[in-house]
This record gives C-alpha cells, sequence and structure tokens, in this order.
C-alpha cells in the first residue's frame, strides 16, 4: 500500500435542525488503492463525500492532500486539487456525443466555434491511456448504461483526478459489465489513481477494494483490511447487529391471477415502439421478478401497469377488471400499491412531513376521514406506528420528509404502499440505494406480504435480489421479453447475464409461458 494521500480530520457537520450528518470523523486514503466507504443510509456518508468534493462545507475540521491543508469550497476547487466525482446518477448531456460531453465546460476552440476534432483525439488519447475504450462520435443517449459510466470516469480523468470518488457505481450494470469496470479500476489502481468506492454491496466490496471505513450514526466506525473482516462483520459494525440478507422462503402456493398483461405495446413521442408484444401474469401468492439493463421497457411496463402512462395496443387487467383506460387513483383503489422508481418524483411529496406522505393515500378511508373533518388523532396513531414498524429514522412525524436520507425516504414509500392492504404490489427498484438493514426488512417483508397471497411484480437491477426473492423470472431487452424461468431459483447471474446483454434469447414458445392461462 501507498502512502497517505488524502486525510480528512475531525469533520464535524451540523445542519439547521441540527442534526449532527458528521461527528469527528477521521477519514483517509493512500496512493493507488481501492477504499470502499459504508455504512446504513443516514450514517454520514454522503456528507462526508460532499464536503471532500466542495458540495457542502464542514463547520469544523480539516482536510489535508499529501500532507498540506486544503481548503476546498466548490466542485471547482475539488477538481484543482485533483479529486473528481462519479455520480450515480450520470451527469451526461444526452443529446450530446462522447467527445462533446468529455470537453463540456472547458471546450477546445477554433476561433469562435468548438473544435470538435481536438475534442474527438483527446477522448481518443485518453481512452487509449487508460484503457477505457468509448467511441467519441456515438450520442450518449444511444450509449448502454456501462458505455456511460465509463464517460463519466474519462470525464473525470481529462479534467486531472487522480482520487475518484465512486457513487453505487455497478447500481444499475450486468454482471458482466460489473467485471468490466473492476478491471478497469485495477487498471487505473495500477496507474497511481486512487478509488472512494462507496456501495451497499458487499461481496463486490470484498472483491475489488483493499480497504473498508464504515460509518455509523454520523460517527467513524474504523477501518479495516477488506480481506480480514467479514461480511457479516461488516454488516454488524455498519447497523450495530446481525444482519441476514438471505431470505428465508417456503415455495409459493399461487393462486388465480392478480394481474393479466397481453400483447402490451408502447411508442415513444417519435414514434419508436419501446414495449414489443410484452404478455405476462402475476398470480395472488407470488413473486414475478423482471430483471434487465435499464432502459429495456421496464419503466414503460411499471407506468402502464400503475396508471402512469397510456399503453397503444394490448390489455392490462387487475383482479378482474380492464383497468387500460382508468387513471392512477382509479387503478389504486382496486388495490394496486406502488412503489416507484425515482422516490423523490413520484414516491413522496418532498416539501411536507412524514406523516402527511404516509398517509397521503388514505385521506378518504374511513378509518382516517369524519362525516367532516380528518380525525387527527388516528392520523397521528397511524404515522407513530409506521414509523416504528419500518423503523424511519427521524426526529418525529411531522418532520419534513425532505430532509431524511434517502433510504430513509423510502422507507417512507414502501411503509405507505405496503400498509394499504393491496392485492397488486408494483415494486420498482424498492432496495436500491438503501442500507443493508434497510435491505433485510424490505425483502422480508415483500416474502411476508406473498405469504399473505398478494401478488408482486418485481423490477430490480439487483440480479442477486431479483433471484433471492422470485419465484418465476421474465428478462428484458430491447423492449420485449428475451427469457422466462418458471423456477427463478435454478437460474444464475451469469445466464441472466446474457438474456438481458441481448446474446440470447429463448424461443416464442417458451416466452409465452409467462402468461398464465387457467
Amino acid at each position: 500500500m501507498g502512502k497517505e494521500l488524502l486525510e480528512m480530520k475531525n469533520i464535524t457537520k451540523v445542519y439547521p435542525n441540527g442534526i449532527v450528518a458528521n461527528s469527528g470523523i477521521n477519514f483517509s486514503v493512500t496512493e493507488g488503492e481501492i477504499h470502499a466507504l459504508m455504512g446504513e443510509n443516514g450514517a454520514g456518508k454522503s456528507t462526508l463525500m460532499k464536503i471532500l468534493f466542495g458540495i457542502e462545507q464542514a463547520e469544523e475540521g480539516d482536510i489535508f492532500l499529501k500532507g498540506e491543508k486544503i481548503n476546498i469550497t466548490s466542485p471547482n476547487a475539488a477538481i484543482k486539487y485533483g479529486i473528481g466525482m462519479v455520480h450515480q446518477h450520470f451527469m451526461l448531456v444526452p443529446s450530446l456525443t462522447v467527445a462533446e460531453n468529455m470537453v463540456l465546460g472547458a471546450e477546445p476552440k477554433k476561433g469562435i466555434s468548438i473544435d470538435l476534432e481536438t475534442a474527438i483525439k483527446r477522448t481518443e488519447e485518453l481512452s487509449k491511456k487508460y484503457n477505457l475504450h468509448v467511441d467519441p462520435r456515438a450520442k450518449v443517449e444511444d450509449l448502454p448504461v456501462g458505455m456511460k459510466q465509463k464517460v463519466e470516469i474519462l470525464k473525470a480523468l481529462l479534467r486531472g483526478a487522480k482520487i475518484l470518488i465512486l457513487d453505487e457505481p455497478t447500481a444499475v450494470l450486468t454482471p458482466q459489465e460489473t467485471q468490466e469496470l473492476f478491471e478497469e479500476l485495477i487498471n487505473l489502481k495500477k496507474q497511481g489513481h486512487t478509488m472512494i468506492f462507496i456501495s451497499h454491496k458487499l461481496k463486490e466490496i470484498k472483491q475489488i477494494c483493499d480497504r473498508i471505513s464504515i460509518m455509523r450514526n454520523g460517527k467513524f466506525m474504523g477501518v479495516h483490511d477488506v480481506s480480514k473482516i467479514s461480511e457479516q462483520d461488516i454488516s454488524r459494525l455498519m447497523v450495530g447487529r446481525d444482519v441476514v440478507l438471505k431470505v428465508d422462503k417456503k415455495k409459493a402456493e399461487p393462486k388465480e391471477s392478480v394481474l393479466q398483461v397481453r400483447d402490451l405495446g408502447y411508442y415513444d413521442e417519435t414514434g419508436k415502439k419501446i414495449v414489443k408484444n410484452i404478455s405476462l401474469s402475476v398470480r395472488k401468492g407470488e413473486i414475478v421478478g423482471v430483471a434487465g439493463v435499464e432502459g429495456n421497457g421496464q419503466m414503460e411496463l411499471v407506468e402502464i401497469i400503475t396508471g402512469m402512462k397510456k399503453l397503444h395496443e394490448g390489455s392490462v387487467n387487475m383482479d378482474g377488471n380492464d383497468i387500460s383506460k382508468l387513471n392512477i387513483k382509479q387503478i389504486r383503489n382496486l388495490g394496486t400499491s406502488h412503489i416507484p422508481e425515482d422516490r423523490m418524483t413520484y414516491g413522496v411529496a418532498g416539501n411536507v412531513s412524514i406523516e402527511q406522505n404516509l398517509i397521503s393515500d388514505k385521506y378518504d378511508s374511513k378509518e382516517l376521514n369524519g362525516k367532516f373533518l380528518l380525525k387527527m388523532s388516528k392520523i397521528k396513531e397511524l404515522a407513530e406506528k409506521l414509523v416504528k414498524d419500518y423503523k424511519i429514522k427521524c426526529n418525529s412525524p411531522y418532520q419534513g420528509v425532505g430532509r431524511l436520507s434517502g433510504g430513509n425516504i423510502q422507507k417512507v414509500v414502501v411503509a405507505r404502499e405496503f400498509s394499504s392492504n393491496p392485492k397488486l404490489i408494483v415494486a420498482d427498484q424498492p432496495t436500491r440505494g438503501v442500507d443493508v438493514g434497510a435491505i433485510e426488512f424490505i425483502r422480508k417483508k415483500l416474502v411476508e406480504l406473498r405469504d399473505e397471497e398478494k401478488g408482486i411484480l418485481l423490477v430490480s437491477a439487483d440480479l442477486n435480489e431479483v433471484l433471492e426473492l422470485s419465484d418465476s423470472l421474465i428478462v428484458m431487452y430491447g423492449g420485449e421479453i428475451t427469457a422466462y424461468f418458471e423456477d427463478a431459483s435454478k437460474v444464475t447471474e451469469e445466464e441472466l447475464g446474457f438474456y438481458m446483454l441481448g446474446v440470447k434469447k429463448q424461443s416464442p414458445e417458451e416466452i409465452r409461458r409467462a402468461i398464465y392461462e387457467k
């Protein structure tokens, strides 16, 4: 291991509402290492990295680079010190080419115009140097997710980054893309670069990282050699107890269909067909998993089933009712719950309280709505119960939901949706960006609901999750189903990866089995 490259000493950050996000944190990385940063949601990881990248400022503490104290007041200042960040949600302009994105904000000029040939040349040279192969002339919107990530990494390297902060870098990658990324990170490490790797995936941390720093409740729990600490010990340090991510579930005993999708078609605004003849069933008492690289029609499928988009072809039937022309409220009233992928836009109202978000679908229920007024004592009682039952970390149910960590916001969404006594649950990335404790809780709850004869459609980019939880499984690529597996327990991640990339496809007869016929 190399010498200390970067040190954050006694970092303390207190927000105006009194929440202590970081309390006297000491964090350091050595030159040429891949260093994991882990902790449950609300532990303070994101805040610490925002301070390092200049997005936020600490109340106390200092940052040292190669032994010299530095002052990082903005992301531009961080970049000047050789610190780059690759965000979980890519910061690229889809309509521009790779080369144009690479030089955005620092464009080479030819007179008064952008010198595109120089931009292309710089991209090609950097791509070759770091063995991160991209097509500089390709439009970003046409690239697969793994390629977009390479562009983000190259963009940071072009700006001189020697320290790379990688936020959940494998969240949307296939197993094959993940292994390719790891090879590229090891190559960067050999060339003297240092990476801070933020992830909730313990197996990946063990595979790729040298050391791990663990945070809990805004405090630093220690740094460990990855080779000398078990996954169970990491989980225990993160959440303060033993965590069991392997779900203990009995074999499913599905009943009649609660959801039937037949020959579903959907066209985007340009007339391109992006959902192609999808047929599937979800029965009461089963979890049907949907695997696939993001952007292959899963989002549109979910939005059509939940009423957020209107189908152009085919039909959707929910518990005996044609819901093709119904709105969101009408579909919910029939017994559909929805955990949306984008929790901040569609899952919560960020400017109101936790309590209001928890009961937002129950205002007109007899339980909470009197003849003329809402039953405030009942609302308070229900909100407090859900906060307790779902372990939502907050000051009180009256706190603004927007002030919670991402994982706790997800718990608010999950608590509301699971407590609405649904017949069908559409769960889209239900554990994305949440810590191991919350993952364990949400997974167990999904299995409990399945055992209560709820039908569950689970869309997840986490292949371990989709294989662990699903009873049956479909794979989507290019807007269509490329594979159906009646028994998800007999499928490997590697096999799934080939169908997700479009390398393999089952016969139409095999795929048609995804629709349950009585």
